[in-house]
């Protein structure tokens, strides 16, 4: 019988210096093609043709082919006082929204985070809002400001505090309702978000602070808002753009009156480009809007990461 020795077995043959190491595996592309293609199709390609469309005169029922016109939209748009006013309404609206949103949902999460009884119920009841259609809460709330009939300004007149008023229709009202409407519908995401950081907050670091003799408030200040800090940055810079963006809202609400005091800059474009039939022009404008709010947002989130820096230096 012959046997096979150690010295006989063909030796392994060592990657040499020039073999390629992690050489990337072209056969998983076909594994992301599947969320890749719709991304491209349905988000990419039309901001691309937005884009494209923003350069030309294209309007709704010309029989004339579309011209290629520059920047012609950008200049005329320039002077567009109008334009420019939603824009403002539009920082006004997304701050007004983003601000109380992130404060009240960060509370509402350092309650739901406590060990109390039947939580999973309150848990589940603060998420309804975010279930709902933006379509159905609009509606809602307009029946809940409505001037008759409306629960505000009946629980207004059993009170004794007046007759009531049309918070809708007026010029000094209109905003600040809408904007406690954006923040009871936008809260239970921001709430989830903090609520999942405050749950990966290690309570040990809690207990030990606790034995420490640190208070409540200097808990939160230097165990629970470091390790919470980033989920905080990253969702307060998503609904900067998500309500900034906002349209089915508003446009159920007040259709951006009375008198244009809550037409969003969304509102405006949309005007321009299906009441008014200017797509080239209405898509200058959603050019000029991405263009601003990423600048105004890498402004914001430059400022914080580098006083995040500063905090950990002088940590």
């Amino acid at each position: 019988m012959t046997s096979v020795t150690e010295s006989s077995r063909p030796a392994r043959r060592a990657p040499g210096p020039d073999a390629p190491r992690g050489a990337p595996d072209h056969g998983a592309w076909f594994l992301v093609l599947p969320a890749l293609i719709p991304i491209l199709v349905l988000s990419v390609g039309p901001l691309l043709y937005g884009i494209l469309l923003a350069f030309t005169d294209a309007q709704s029922g010309r029989t004339e082919p579309t011209r290629w016109i520059g920047t012609l939209n950008f200049q005329d748009l320039l002077h567009d006082t109008l334009f420019w006013e939603s824009f403002r309404i539009g920082l006004v609206w997304a701050v007004g929204v983003t601000v109380p949103q992130f404060l009240l949902a960060l509370g509402l999460a350092l309650l739901l985070n406590q060990n109390l009884r039947m939580r999973w119920l309150a848990r589940a009841l603060a998420i309804i809002p975010w279930a709902m259609p933006e379509v159905v809460v609009g509606i809602m709330w307009r029946l809940v400001y409505n001037t008759d009939a409306g629960i505000l300004n009946e629980t207004l007149r059993d009170l004794g505090l007046g007759d009531g008023r049309d918070w809708l229709s007026g010029l000094g009202t209109a905003l600040p309702a809408v904007i406690v409407v954006g923040v009871w519908a936008g809260m239970p995401q921001t709430t989830v978000a903090l609520l999942a950081g405050l749950q990966n907050t290690p309570r040990e670091l809690h207990e030990a602070a606790a034995v420490d003799g640190a208070g409540a408030w200097r808990r939160f200040r230097t165990v629970t808002w470091p390790a919470l800090r980033p989920v905080a940055l990253a969702i307060t810079a998503l609904n900067l753009i998500w309500n900034f963006n906002s349209f089915a809202l508003v446009y159920v609400l007040t259709n951006g009156g009375p008198g244009g005091r809550t037409r969003l800059p969304m509102l405006f474009a949309y005007e321009e480009a299906f009441r008014y039939g200017q797509f080239g022009y209405a898509a200058a404008m959603g050019c000029v809007m991405v263009a601003l709010i990423s600048i105004l947002l890498a402004v914001f989130l430059v400022g914080r990461l580098r006083g995040e820096a500063k905090g950990g230096d002088a940590a």
